[in-house]
């Protein structure tokens, strides 16, 4: 018997151990693309920020001189004053005032500065989510859901508006105020600096376990969040289907439970702030009873002034001020962080499909389509097409049928580009659709889906989508053309109609052939049509019918179909199983054999009986 080598185990305090310097290292890496995306949105605006800076520390450092003033005020002015010399009074007030006239206009002036940065970076950030999810691959779109995009576009971006329109500010003067006043504290008066001092740490503990809770805490109240919009958006978009099946009630319980998560962790954070706001406020208050008392045994024996007193006073009761309203704050900051951490990480997927370094200019394809040993498979799954053969000439009309799975779909989407092959090579007139331009790869090839989106707008809008250029008298000749032109004049506006949401103003077989016009204006060497006729009925086919006949003359197509009564219009009918090819040929031929296809005809032909 051979010798076998046992499994190494590993123990389990290691095993956590690696796992969390693991944990450590992704979220040094997740904090560091948070902070190189916020660095290149505030590049633009280097100098505006700077200005801002330094408009902060003006204000708070005049913050600050008051009560420097006011002991200097008592201790100096007053008995001169009283000895007939006003001139130092005079002056002192005058600069408390203008101390205060510096700190109020500066602080306006920061305030909307920084009101100017944040809006724009936030223009920026939202233009980079919205081109981004634009740009991704359908990949991308398929495997990231609708509602998690939308999260990113108003709940996350949300977050950032908040902290960056008021949260950057208060927490910049907090910590600047606080840092001047503990200075000015200690050049008035060591003692009572370090009374300060002593009383700062405790406040550094409260405030650090609060940190560690209300971190961990904002992170799960993040995500509770997105999934409350998540699901809301996916029950509005499938509200047929709730109703249709009678779903409100099991939708409600779901939403209540998400709901009532989302309300529990928002309670858990309140409730770190009520033992967080009162444990500062005691710790301030008793601060400033000690010094009270410290300092007013030095004023009986006379080694502390009045006025120097009354400015410990009010520098250590100002002290807490800022760090009570920067911990509201820290809460917008770890929202916001988690956001940032988001949106980074939807900014940072890279396309799948991309574009070519060099692109082949093809400006004027013909429509010859060539699978040559192609392989195909989703992602890590199984593969979905493992050698596929096919050419296509240009100006053929090419049906593709199948039972559900054989690969029909995914044909067509490689020939659209919106996947790449895995192996072989998918070429278009002779030229590898990789290396194509996109420009060049969507004027040649055009996708009309089972689902004919409409657009909120006109329908002269909607047609025009292809072709936004087009003159009115285009869109009406390729309404014409594919025999909607009819039935849009009836509309209560003709062309000027606003067909709603989705386009809900018109039955499915006019949406089917405001699509089919929208893809005769586009006028593609390559016409892809993926069920488009499979959710109409017999009247509403029989008016597509006639369409498909104008769309698809001189121009490759291919037509993916279950119902046979569209195959009939194909001048070949491939029959695919498991990814492969099994019955090729004319539609008479394969009805005349005894194959796959004439299995389907003749049952098809059954069901019309």
């Amino acid at each position: 018997m051979r010798g076998t080598t046992a499994p190494t185990s590993v123990p389990i305090g290691v095993a956590d151990e690696e796992n969390s310097v693991l944990d450590r290292e992704h979220s040094k890496i997740v904090r560091r693309r948070s902070l190189r995306l916020l660095g290149s949105t505030l590049a633009p605006l280097r100098g505006v920020f700077i200005v801002t800076v330094i408009l902060v520390v003006i204000a708070q450092a005049t913050r600050v001189a008051g009560p420097a003033l006011i002991a200097l005020a008592v201790d100096t002015a007053l008995p001169q004053a009283q000895a007939g010399n006003w001139g130092p009074a005079i002056w002192i007030s005058g600069g408390y005032v203008l101390a205060a006239i510096v700190a109020g206009a500066t602080t306006a002036a920061f305030i909307r500065l920084a009101a100017r940065v944040s809006q724009t970076v936030l223009l920026d950030l939202r233009q980079r989510v919205f081109g981004q999810t634009q740009r991704l691959s359908l990949e991308f779109h398929e495997s990231y859901t609708s509602g998690r995009i939308i999260s990113r576009q108003t709940s996350d971006l949300e977050a950032l508006r908040e902290l960056l329109d008021s949260g950057v500010t208060s927490l910049a003067s907090g910590f600047l105020y606080m840092v001047f006043t503990a200075v000015s504290l200690f050049l008035l008066d060591v003692q009572a600096g370090l009374v300060l001092l002593v009383a700062a740490v405790p406040v550094w503990l409260i405030t650090r376990w609060f940190q560690k809770r209300s971190q961990v805490l904002y992170r799960i109240s993040r995500v509770a969040s997105a999934r409350l919009i998540v699901n809301f958006v996916e029950n509005m978009t499938g509200i047929r289907a709730v109703q249709a099946f009678r779903r409100e009630d099991a939708n409600n319980q779901r939403y209540g439970d998400l709901t009532e998560d989302y309300r529990a962790n928002t309670a858990r954070t309140m409730g770190l702030n009520g033992i967080y706001d009162p444990a500062l406020q005691l710790t301030g208050n008793v601060t400033v009873a000690v010094a009270l008392a410290f300092g007013g045994f030095r004023v009986l024996d006379g080694s502390l002034e009045v006025g120097v007193l009354i400015a410990t006073l009010l520098y250590t009761k100002r002290f807490f001020q800022p760090v009570q309203q920067m911990a509201m704050f820290y809460n917008s900051f770890q929202s916001a962080s988690a956001a940032l951490e988001k949106i980074s990480g939807l900014l940072e997927e890279v396309p799948t499909v991309r574009q070519a370094a060099e692109p082949v200019p093809l400006p004027h394809a013909k429509g010859a389509l060539k699978f040559t040993d192609v392989t195909f498979g989703y992602g890590a799954g199984k593969v979905v097409l493992p050698d596929l053969d096919l050419d296509i000439p240009a100006g053929q009309t090419i049906a593709l049928v199948g039972q559900t799975g054989a690969g029909k779909s995914t044909v067509a989407k490689l020939v659209a580009r919106f996947y790449d092959v895995t192996g072989g090579s998918l070429t278009l007139d002779g030229v590898d659709l990789r290396e194509l331009s996109s420009k060049d790869l969507r004027r040649a090839i055009v996708m009309v889906t089972q689902e004919a989106y409409l657009f909120s707008g006109t329908v002269r809008d909607n047609i025009a989508l292809a072709k936004p250029e087009a003159s009115d008298e285009e869109v009406e000749a390729a309404a014409r053309a594919v025999g909607a032109h009819e039935f849009i004049l009836a509309l209560p506006d003709g062309y000027d109609t606003d067909v709603n949401k989705r386009g809900g103003r018109v039955s499915a077989g006019q949406r089917q052939l405001i699509s089919f016009a929208r893809a005769f204006l586009a006028d593609p060497a390559v016409l892809i049509l993926d069920e488009a006729t499979s959710s109409l009925d017999i009247p509403g086919e029989r008016l597509v019918q006639r369409g498909l006949q104008t769309l698809l003359a001189d121009r490759t197509a291919l037509i993916i179909a279950h119902r046979l009564s569209t195959v009939a219009i194909a001048d070949r009918v491939l029959v695919m199983s498991q990814g492969r090819v099994v019955e090729d040929g004319t539609p008479e031929e394969l009805i005349a054999g005894d194959g796959r296809f004439a299995a389907l005809h003749h049952a098809w032909e059954d069901s019309l009986v």
